[in-house]
C-alpha cells in the first residue's frame, strides 16, 4: 500500500520557497538600484521614475529602456558609480535565480 502524501508539509515547503524567492527578488532590486547609481536619487524621484516606467504605453520608449538595460548588464552601457564597488551582473548568474522583468508594466 502506498504511503499517504503529507499535504501540509508540501504546502509549508512551497510557502517557504515562495518566501525565499520574494526575499531574493527584493534583495536583487536593491542591488540593481545601487549598481546603477539610482540610490543617489531621493525616494520620491526614484518612485516617480518607476511609476512612469510602469505606466507608459510608448513602445519605442520601452524598447530604448530595454536596450539600455541590456547594455548595462552586458557591460557595454553605463558603468556603476565610481567607488561604489558594485559590478553589474545578471541575476541569472546565481544558481536557481531568474532575471527580473523590470522594464515591463506590473513587474515589481
Amino acid at each position: 500500500m502506498r504511503k499517504p502524501r503529507d499535504y501540509d508539509a508540501e504546502l509549508k515547503a512551497l510557502t517557504d520557497k515562495a518566501r525565499q524567492l520574494k526575499t531574493r527578488k527584493t534583495s536583487q532590486l536593491g542591488e540593481l538600484v545601487n549598481a546603477t547609481g539610482a540610490d543617489a536619487l531621493s525616494s520620491e524621484v526614484l518612485a516617480g521614475a518607476l511609476l512612469d516606467a510602469a505606466t507608459t504605453t510608448d513602445a519605442a520608449r520601452k524598447e530604448a529602456w530595454r536596450k539600455s538595460g541590456a547594455a548595462f548588464f552586458s557591460g557595454d552601457g553605463k558603468s556603476p558609480r565610481a567607488g561604489a564597488g558594485n559590478k553589474p551582473r545578471s541575476a541569472a548568474t546565481e544558481p536557481g535565480s531568474a532575471q527580473l522583468p523590470l522594464g515591463e508594466p506590473g513587474a515589481a
